[in-house]
């Protein structure tokens, strides 16, 4: 039998010795990766959660591969800098990328053009860990718990400001999100960036904030402001007396931004699997579990599979969100 003039014996045997010298490459990388320091690009500011996270397991994977990874700061346009970065890199595992809730599930409903696409131009190494935000409110408004709050917000409809680093950004949509569940109006005054919010919350400027724990407990503790709950379905165990918002009468919410370690996509499997394995082995050292829970980041182990289906579960959910709340891409 002959396809296209050609015998289908000679044909199957030629495909049998492509496959194996293209899998030659592939076998001689994962053997002897890595052979040379690893860049792990990091979208936001030295000192944020991200950053800090990051250069944790970069120090403890370099130890275990006997490579440095070597964290590259790239912020601007909210993580798109550093994405496209990754997204471009050659597929070899020698850049990696910190990612997260924002640039992957949230920034693509927001812009209408991006220089990547989260679902198709990345490999994920890993999925890290979540951090749940504080509901705060200025100590001068009337209101000790959530219940008192939606009490007052439905008293006095859109009276009430809450604050947020921008338009969509997680801030904005844990609060959307709330107001949703408890059928409230708040109005949104977005900010550049979240250290103006909080200033304009201390001030009295605007009454609500859903804030990241780090940058709420200092707050907190200096009585600057208010806490109401947290927004993840289990406590916070530096405010362990703070409910969480399901607790407080609204079982169906929880809010919490998550971490994701990212590669280009068709990174040789071998070489996913070894970082992998890694990256997996410091998110579950009881020391650095211990050191990033007072700072309220939950950090969790995952598979690359599990790491993508979960990626591609938030999209859509986050997705018909913004929808919902009728903001459109820009």
């Amino acid at each position: 039998m002959t396809v296209f003039g050609k015998p289908l014996r000679a044909r199957f045997a030629g495909a049998a010795l492509l496959a194996i010298a293209s899998a030659v490459p592939v076998l001689a990388l994962a053997q002897s990766y890595p052979s040379r320091p690893i860049k792990m690009v990091v979208p936001f500011a030295a000192g944020g959660s991200v950053d800090v996270l990051g250069r944790v397991i970069a120090d403890k994977v370099s130890l275990a591969l006997g490579q440095p990874v070597v964290p590259d700061n790239r912020i601007g346009a909210n993580g798109t800098i550093a994405h496209q970065m990754v997204a471009s890199a050659p597929p070899d595992g020698y850049t990696i990328g910190m990612s997260g809730t924002s640039p992957l599930v949230l920034a693509p409903h927001q812009y209408k053009s991006l220089p990547y696409d989260s679902r198709r131009d990345f490999t994920y190494l890993a999925c890290a860990g979540t951090t749940p935000f504080v509901l705060d409110v200025n100590p001068a408004l009337p209101v000790k718990n959530v219940r008192e709050l939606v009490a007052y917000a439905k008293a006095n409809p859109g009276k009430l400001n809450f604050g947020s680093a921008g338009l969509g950004n997680s801030a904005h949509l844990s609060a959307e999100l709330f107001k949703q569940v408890t059928g409230i109006d708040m109005v949104h005054v977005p900010y550049k960036g979240n250290a103006l919010a909080m200033a304009d919350l201390v001030s009295g400027q605007i009454q609500v904030l859903f804030d990241p724990v780090q940058t709420s407990l200092p707050q907190i503790r200096a009585g600057k402001v208010r806490p109401l709950a947290v927004t993840s379905k289990t406590r916070f165990a530096e405010l362990p007396d703070l409910p969480t918002v399901a607790e407080s009468g609204y079982p169906n919410y929880e809010f919490v931004v998550w971490y994701a370690f990212i590669a280009p996509a068709a990174t040789p499997a071998p070489v996913v699997a070894r970082l992998n394995s890694e990256i997996n082995k410091v998110l579950r050292d009881p020391e650095v579990k211990a050191r990033f829970a007072a700072l309220g980041a939950n950090l969790t182990e995952s598979t690359p599979g599990e790491c993508a289906n979960f990626v591609r579960s938030e999209y859509a959910q986050w997705g018909k969100l913004f929808t919902d709340l009728g903001i459109r891409p820009e």
